[in-house]
């Protein structure tokens, strides 16, 4: 189907001299010059506000299989471009997460940084299973998992785990929250996801 579309109509008159009649000609091949002209045009114009395959695989949801994620292993998967850390937190993992509070910028997380149902001090649907966006909100860098009794200097003597921003020396607890003086200026984001079984999550929707 055309996406412009140009008409000429001749003018209502009587007979024409032969010099009108030149002008009228001149007038319509000017007209149908512009059509194709506009045509030409509008095709890539309106192609290029066509979503490209990849432009929306990147905004659909990806679905991740945790059956086979052990108690204290991270899983990576991407979604939207970034990498979305899951994370199956041990009891001692969880039993040491209220103890940092008073070390932490925002411990329980008030800022906008996760879905409503994540919005407690685990940051998380379910207590074992963490999941957060694997981004530095400081400058966009890609922290790293540092694990308890690490010999890193950077985490500091009472480190219990959680994740170090090699780039400027963020450091975020288990849960994903920042630690006080730290460049980061809040926690690690919390992505949109639901479970769709016990064994598999959604990351990217968390419509019921």
């Amino acid at each position: 189907m055309p996406l412009t579309r140009c008409s000429t109509t001749a003018p209502l008159m009587g007979r024409d001299s032969p010099h009108d009649t030149e002008r009228r000609q001149m007038v319509m091949l000017t007209a149908a010059a512009g059509c194709v002209a506009a045509a030409g045009v509008a095709v890539p114009l309106v192609s290029s506000f066509a979503p490209s395959e990849r432009a929306r695989a990147m905004g659909a949801s990806v679905d991740v299989d945790i059956s086979d994620l052990p108690p204290g292993g991270v899983k990576t998967a991407e979604w939207r471009g970034k990498p979305v850390w899951i994370l199956r937190r041990t009891p001692e993992m969880l039993a040491g997460l209220p103890q940092q509070d008073a070390a932490l910028a925002d411990p329980a997380s008030r800022k906008d940084q996760q879905p409503e149902y994540a919005r407690n001090p685990l940051r998380s649907i379910r207590p074992e299973v963490f999941v957060a966006v694997g981004i530095c909100t400081h400058l966009g860098c890609s922290p790293t998992a540092v694990p308890a009794g690490t010999a890193n200097p950077s985490v500091g003597d009472h480190w219990q785990g959680g994740f170090f921003c090699p780039c400027h020396g963020s450091t975020f607890d288990l849960a994903g929250r920042v630690f006080k003086n730290k460049p980061a200026p809040t926690n690690l984001e919390v992505p949109p996801h639901r479970y769709v079984s016990d064994t598999q999550l959604r990351i990217g929707d968390d419509t019921v």
